[in-house]
């Protein structure tokens, strides 16, 4: 499929269809950058002709999104409009799809204030904590996406002009999504096949704990909570829907035990928070919350992050990715999570998704404390995957096993 117009309805059509895999009289909201109005109207035609009853759209510009840190003062940043979350809400009990797409310029803000980007991010976080269970729980489908914009294409290609960098970006996330392929829906139903063979064997290992190690001095030892879940592909909502929630996705992944992680772990890959780069970072665990951290690009920013709320210091997540996907293969740092997370494997700090727990889409905060599940208003990942990656997990009864070997698999 060599047409570009072509991949471009196709990658429409994937995301609508396997991403959100809308259903009839479903409504639809879609958040995307303005810069991207074309592909965000191309979604909408392709929900509507999926039987969508309603497409809503929030936009998002990122010279106006800069103008904004640069003139207004501290207040407006820590208070968040109602009828944001209003809105959202309205949707999520409709039981609308929601498809977010991450674009934005990885460098926006790089000459802002720091504590005025951590007190909008906090924020925000508070304002959207109701909205977030309706994604979180899965009790909605959603599905992230990303598509270029030229802040972004000209951070990841800098250097060739514009026009060129658009395009490489654009050929980049059609074979990451497989829409390059002749029929990218059976691509994926193949794809999810395999990811779901890795979650089954894990949830039935039931691993009591992995041990992370790597020539960059990564040490970490992460005990698994009792009835954790693996997951990878795709999810299923509270309507019993199947849906994918990250496109492209590579990973299969779980929750950790709140207080179950020590040792010492360091990034392999820069993370984009906020429009800033974290960059070479280490963090250090003892007893799942982080003791000490350091970045050569970003600390203030990492401090900050680390300091939104008390969960924010523990870990929610675990997700392994081999070092051969797709998307590694590529050797491009995309500077954004969504595609560098399934190039790496990651760690993320803050909440962890209630369904990574059997039963704990039931139940309440203080119950998924008790269980081992963290919670935070943030979820962050960050890359941990290298090319010597050692993860062995222990089973109860002490039997070991060698997960991942040189960053692949070894099961």
């Amino acid at each position: 499929m060599s047409n570009f117009n072509e991949q471009l309805d196709s990658y429409a059509k994937l995301v609508i269809e396997v991403g959100i895999n809308l259903q009839d009289k479903q409504p639809l909201v879609i958040s995307g950058p303005i810069e991207g109005a074309d592909f965000v109207r191309l979604l909408a035609k392709n929900a509507y002709e999926k039987g969508a009853s309603e497409v809503y759209v929030n936009w998002s510009d990122d010279t106006l999104i800069k103008l904004k840190y640069e003139n207004s003062p501290m207040e407006v940043f820590e208070e968040f409009p109602k009828w944001k979350q209003d809105i959202m809400l309205y949707y999520a009990e409709k039981g609308a799809g929601f498809v977010s797409v991450h674009a934005s310029d990885p460098y926006l803000l790089k000459d802002i204030e720091p504590k005025k980007i951590s007190v909008s991010n906090k924020t925000n976080s508070l304002g959207m904590k109701d909205f977030r269970k309706y994604t979180m729980n899965d009790i909605n489908s959603w599905c992230v996406i990303s598509i270029p914009t030229k802040g972004w294409a000209k951070t990841v290609f800098n250097d060739v002009v514009e026009e060129k960098a658009i395009k490489l970006l654009w050929d980049a996330i059609f074979k990451a999504t497989r829409v390059n392929l002749d029929d990218p829906t059976f691509a994926w139903k193949d794809h999810k096949s395999t990811l779901e063979e890795k979650t089954k064997y894990l949830n039935e290992k039931q691993f009591k704990s992995l041990h992370y190690t790597s020539s960059n001095e990564t040490d970490l030892l992460v005990n698994l909570p009792e009835n954790h879940i693996w997951s990878g592909g795709a999810s299923i909502n509270s309507e019993g829907v199947h849906f994918v929630a990250n496109m492209p996705t590579e990973e299969v992944y779980t929750l950790p035990h709140r207080e179950g992680v020590n040792g010492v772990v360091y990034s392999t890959k820069p993370l984009n928070y906020g429009g800033n780069l974290i960059d070479d970072f280490m963090i250090e665990f003892k007893d799942g919350k982080v003791s000490k951290f350091e970045a050569k690009t970003g600390n203030e920013i990492l401090k900050d992050l680390l300091d939104t709320d008390e969960g924010s210091r523990y870990l929610g997540e675990v997700a392994l990715v081999p070092y051969s996907s797709p998307i590694s293969q590529s050797n491009t740092i995309f500077f954004n999570t969504l595609y560098d997370e399934n190039a790496s494997c990651h760690l993320a700090l803050g909440k962890a998704y209630p369904t990574s727990i059997k039963g704990g889409e039931k139940m309440s905060d203080e119950e998924l404390q008790r269980a081992g599940v963290n919670n935070s208003l943030i979820h962050e990942d960050f890359m941990i995957g290298s090319k010597d990656l050692s993860i062995i997990g222990e089973t109860h009864n002490g039997q070991k096993i060698q997960i991942f070997k040189d960053g692949e698999w070894a099961i």
